[in-house]
Parts: C-alpha cells; structure tokens; sequence
C-alpha cells in the first residue's frame, strides 16, 4: 500500500506547508513596498515640513527592487528628495535611504527613523 497524504491524516497539512524557494518565487514578482509603520514615520516628516511651508507635494513609487517617497516643492518640479527603501541593500549599507535631488546619499542606514533624522532642525545656540 502507499501512503498518499505525504505524512498527514487527511491530506490537509500538505496543501499548506509552501517550499521556501516556491514562496520566494511568488514574492519575486511583487513590488516593494513601505510597510505601515515605515510610511508613519515618513508621512510625519512630512506633515511637519508641510506645516513649515518647506514640503507641497509627494509622490510613492513601488517598483520591483525599491520603493521610492519623492518630495517636492511644487508638483510641477523634480523632487527635491527622495527616501528610499532598497532590500538589496539591507545587509551593506542599510535598506533606507535619504537622495537629494542631485543624486547625492545624504544618509543611508539600516534605521528608517535614523535615516529621517537628516531632515530634523539643528539647534543653535543663541547669544543675549
């Protein structure tokens, strides 16, 4: 006799258990994407420099290797930054990224809210 149920009494477990490389498979063709938290914390950066009359605009890109929040002054303009999540990244130099518009990395890290920290005011010291 054979046993079909591949170890389960009725057939069931079998169907549920997914092999690791036929999940990896499956997420492959999904984009990046912020998760709820992540975009929290971006979307509180920006209510405060929105409410600065720094920030106008934005717009979130999820492509197949990164998921992109652009920035802009006015809609019509190029972004003045861009915060980007690169999982490729995650084990160098940190999956977070904040890009000003010309390119330039002004902070990368493995900590999205460290990453956002570039965008907080520095204190100076004030003379009487």
């Amino acid at each position: 006799m054979t046993d079909h149920s591949g170890g389960a009494e009725d057939g069931e477990a079998s169907a549920i258990l997914i092999p690791l490389h036929e999940a990896r498979r499956e997420r492959a063709g999904m984009p990046v994407r912020f998760e709820r938290r992540e975009l929290d914390e971006i979307l509180r950066v920006y209510g405060r420099m929105v409410a600065a009359n720094e920030w106008r605009d934005y717009a979130i890109d999820h492509l197949s290797d990164r998921a992109i929040f652009s920035v802009f002054r006015r809609t019509s303009e190029v972004p003045l930054y861009q915060i980007v999540k690169d999982p490729r990244m995650a084990r160098r130099q940190g999956a977070f990224a904040v890009i000003a518009t010309g390119g330039r990395v002004l902070k990368r890290g493995h900590e999205l809210a460290r990453v956002l920290g570039v965008f907080d005011s520095k204190l100076r010291l004030v003379q009487a």
